[in-house]
């Protein structure tokens, strides 16, 4: 499907051609017994979603979590929408470079029929297609629903500061009924609950957003004494530019070489040699806190690695040894199949990684801590360097710009 992905498509018979041996999953008659229709039960479709994410981790593909739902949950009325918005969209462009015109849009966007009530001729049909019995377009408005609550979410502090933005804002109102959120656009005489959205919109996600924005510590405010950059007035007069402009850019130049001279005079790096030397030296600091860097944040890489599968291990540990003792492997194995397959992962892991005796817990965070306090110590050296050496380079190069702006204009008279 032209997706760039490895997908799987099983396909299953509508009449059981013959009797299997009954599976833990299998609950009637029907689902084991020869000349019965093939009934797609919750146990069923859950038994093939774990046979696929087994099937991909056995051969070492990247598998997304097909057992539990998404943050943001599309529709399958809103993923056609794109997607065949989209497609129209692309033969449209098409026919305009072919006519030698520009395309003002290249990406589909439902969202525009929601938030103006416009769209491209070519999304009509599809729209209208979405059309609820309400007169809104559900594809559209979930998805513009979406990033109004996201927007909001991330700067509220309570409950109620969230829902009383959205009020004012957006015209959203929300309501909790049974433990669970529902939002009302504007537009809407229905409520639209929160698991039609996505997880992170519903009670428990929200409420946790909302405590984190409380204990979340403000980032500090530092004012960078940072210097501009001089500006090629011949060149920029040549675009057809007013005496105005020409009068700015003088001014412009003349706070930026007061600049320029200000932090050279400080740093006592008047003199050419000792400011290329300056630069050198703070290139070799800052590519070489920059690789100790990458060295620390690899080994906590792996700490933290190592740290997840030794706490995968140790709590599957007792239902391995209870499979290796169960009366009914087959069944214990089907009904325990998640955490065996932790086990199993974890142990793939030591294996590889050649561990025969596990570390403490305790030992790996404290590791992990040491690591992540060196780390910052050469962070604000890396940081610091970096700052220093872009200062220093815009400097030199304006030095630069300055005397050869000035043997242009004495050439010229």
């Amino acid at each position: 499907n032209h997706s760039e992905n490895i997908h799987v498509h099983i396909v299953i018979g509508s009449i059981r051609t013959r009797e299997v041996e009954r599976k833990p999953y299998m609950q009637k008659p029907r689902d084991w017994r020869e000349g019965m229709k093939h009934s797609s039960t919750a146990q069923t479709m859950r038994h093939l979603r774990v046979e696929v994410m087994e099937l991909c981790e056995s051969a070492g593909l990247y598998q997304i979590d097909l057992l539990n739902g998404s943050k943001e949950r599309v529709s399958e009325a809103e993923y056609w929408a794109r997607r065949r918005g989209q497609q129209k969209l692309d033969l449209a462009n098409a026919a305009l470079t072919v006519a030698g015109q520009q395309p003002r849009q290249k990406k589909f966007e439902t969202v525009k029929v929601a938030c103006r009530g416009e769209a491209p001729p070519f999304a009509a049909q599809t729209a209208r297609s979405l059309k609820s019995p309400t007169g809104a377009f559900v594809a559209s408005q979930t998805r513009t629903l979406r990033k109004q609550i996201s927007s909001v979410l991330y700067r509220a502090t309570s409950f109620e500061d969230f829902s009383d933005r959205l009020l004012q804002q957006y015209g959203i109102a929300v309501k909790e009924s049974r433990g669970c959120l529902s939002y009302l656009p504007a537009g809407r005489t229905k409520f639209i609950r929160a698991k039609h959205l996505g997880d992170k919109f519903d009670k428990a996600a929200v409420l946790s957003t909302l405590q984190a924005n409380t204990e979340r510590k403000p980032k500090a405010q530092f004012k960078q004494d940072a210097i501009g950059k001089l500006i090629d007035i011949q060149s920029r007069m040549t675009e057809g530019k007013g005496i105005g402009y020409k009068r700015w850019l003088t001014k412009h130049n003349l706070k930026v070489m007061a600049q320029t001279v200000k932090l050279l005079q400080g740093k006592g790096l008047t003199d050419e040699d000792a400011l290329n030397q300056r630069i050198a030296e703070l290139e070799t600091k800052y590519h070489d806190t920059l690789a100790v860097m990458k060295d620390l944040e690899g080994r906590m890489k792996a700490n933290k690695e190592l740290r997840y599968h030794i706490a995968a291990y140790t709590s599957t540990k007792s239902v391995a040894q209870q499979f290796n003792t169960a009366k009914r492997p087959a069944v214990f194995k089907e009904q325990h199949r998640a955490e065996l397959t932790a086990y199993r992962v974890a142990g793939a892991y030591f294996k590889a990684s050649n561990i025969t005796k596990l570390p403490s817990p305790k030992n790996l965070e404290a590791e992990y801590a040491q690591l992540a306090s060196e780390k910052a110590k050469f962070y604000e050296q890396y940081k610091e360097a970096k700052e220093e050496l872009l200062k220093l380079k815009t400097a030199k190069q304006n030095v630069a710009s300055f005397f050869r702006e000035e043997e242009q204009t004495q050439q010229e008279r």
